[in-house]
């Protein structure tokens, strides 16, 4: 009697194992589903939009479409790198760290170029509202490609420094370069010195650029108010600024993502915390990579047009493709 209670308990221990290692393996592919999905509309929108602004002439010879080109292009590689690093998460996968160390860095890179681009579109309106006739001998082509260098250049060497920084600890006291939790930008932080120059740098960053575009838009509303400026074209810049002033917002959300997780997880239980993070990663990381091509293809009415086209020509051709 006992021996059938025990078989009955045994089994009844590995049903319930399986239903929650099924259960766990089946939330992971619907979390994953539910982030996937939004990122690869997203990217196709963003896809679309930079063969538009390589597909005309005057997009390709024109200071702003030139500097939100760069942007976007920055923005769709942070996109698909946030999304590969969180399906590794999400899928438990631990990387080596040379693996993790290059994907955060390239991640860290464009997360860098996108708040740097802001700043460069901003002067570009400032100077277009505030000094309408030197504009075309400012914002040249030549002008514009050296702003975007300086950006990448700059970028390049904080990430220089940060693999410095890492390469200064002592990986051979490791048993293994295997991860022993899941690749993230936070987890490749292994010593106080790279911790607190990363918090310098994203602090400095952010005030920095947080100003330039302030200052940009002041300069803009106190231009308005002048009897030779156009009042539409201020205006309108005006409004742009401001968009930019939350895009730069957004970006700086999207760096407190992963510790704003670790203070919640410590309060909060583990599926209402999964929960939360969706929402919030939906929300602060792959909703902002898309802000720009939403903006500039609905507002500009030079972009519009064309992209609507592509973006019906593409549905229509896929469709057509699957019938």
């Amino acid at each position: 009697m006992s021996l059938q209670c025990f078989l009955k308990m045994a089994n009844a221990i590995q049903s319930q194992t399986n239903i929650t290692v099924g259960r766990g393996l089946l939330e992971r592919v619907l979390f994953s589903t539910v982030t996937t999905v939004p990122c690869c509309v997203f990217l196709f929108i963003n896809g679309t939009m930079l063969f538009t602004l390589r597909s005309k002439t005057v997009f390709c010879e024109t200071s702003r479409y030139i500097l939100l080109f760069n942007l976007l292009f920055a923005d769709t590689v942070q996109l698909a790198l946030s999304q590969l690093l969180y399906i590794l998460a999400a899928c438990g996968i631990q990387l080596m760290y040379p693996l993790c160390g290059v994907l955060t860095m390239l991640s860290d890179l464009t997360n860098e170029i996108s708040p740097l681009t802001l700043v460069v579109m901003s002067l570009e309106r400032y100077v277009a509202v505030c000094y309408p006739l030197r504009h075309s001998t400012i914002i040249t082509i030549r002008n514009t490609e050296v702003a975007i260098i300086v950006v990448w250049v700059f970028s390049s060497l904080n990430i220089l420094i940060e693999v410095l920084l890492l390469l200064d600890f002592p990986f051979e006291n490791l048993e293994s370069l295997q991860m022993k939790v899941f690749c993230a930008r936070e987890n490749m932080l292994l010593g106080q010195m790279s911790d607190g120059y990363d918090k310098v740098f994203t602090y400095f960053l952010f005030v920095s650029a947080g100003m330039a575009v302030t200052s940009s838009y002041i300069g803009v509303i106190i231009a308005a108010r002048s009897a030779s400026t156009d009042k539409a074209s201020a205006r309108k810049a005006r409004n742009t600024l401001l968009l930019h002033l939350g895009q730069l917002g957004l970006s700086l959300s999207s760096t407190i993502y992963n510790p704003l997780l670790v203070a919640m997880s410590k309060v909060l239980q583990k599926i209402v915390l999964v929960r939360i993070q969706i929402v919030l990663y939906v929300c602060i990381v792959i909703f902002p990579r898309c802000l720009s091509a939403l903006i500039y293809g609905i507002r500009d009415q030079t972009i519009r047009p064309i992209l609507i086209c592509y973006l019906c020509c593409r549905l229509k051709l896929s469709h057509f493709s699957q019938g």
